[in-house]
């Protein structure tokens, strides 16, 4: 059976994947922190985010978050709990039940993306046409593969 060849990155390449490893690496701890000061863990604080753009299912929530739908009930519960998300039959099969931000919810996930310098900070110093540069380019590799957001 033939071994496919496989030639190795080039230098410019993986100097790229370290920055966006950093980059990455950046913004989870920063996220983390902005979480801590809501009392929110990160996955909560994650989930919350994702709610305040649309009410989902239990199953899509934990695809997106790539954990066990368990886990996002866990979740849901401590952020019912807290009245920052409740839970509404979904309007196309009474059977599922959507997750929703309240609009404490969605204040709280608002002022978490408004608190991140990191990201803000050094992109508001490209000007708009470098950081609609940068958006096609990481929205072109993110198609380029079978990535999910």
């Amino acid at each position: 059976m033939a071994v496919p060849q496989t030639t190795r990155p080039d230098e410019l390449t993986m100097e790229v994947v370290d920055l966006i490893g950093s980059v990455v690496a950046l913004y989870h701890e920063e996220y983390e922190e902005a979480a801590g000061e809501h009392a929110l863990t990160g996955a909560q604080a994650k989930l919350l985010s994702l709610l305040s753009l649309e009410p989902l299912p239990m199953r899509k929530l934990a695809h997106k978050l790539k954990c066990e739908p368990s886990n996002v009930t866990g979740i849901v519960d401590r952020l019912e709990a807290r009245g920052l998300v409740e839970r509404r039959p979904d309007p196309a099969d009474r059977r599922v039940k959507l997750a929703v931000a309240t609009d404490e919810g969605r204040r709280v996930a608002r002022s978490l993306r408004e608190s991140l310098r990191f990201a803000r900070e050094p992109l508001a110093g490209l000007s708009e046409e470098e950081r609609l540069t940068l958006r096609d380019l990481l929205r072109r590799m993110l198609g380029a593969g079978s990535y999910e957001g």
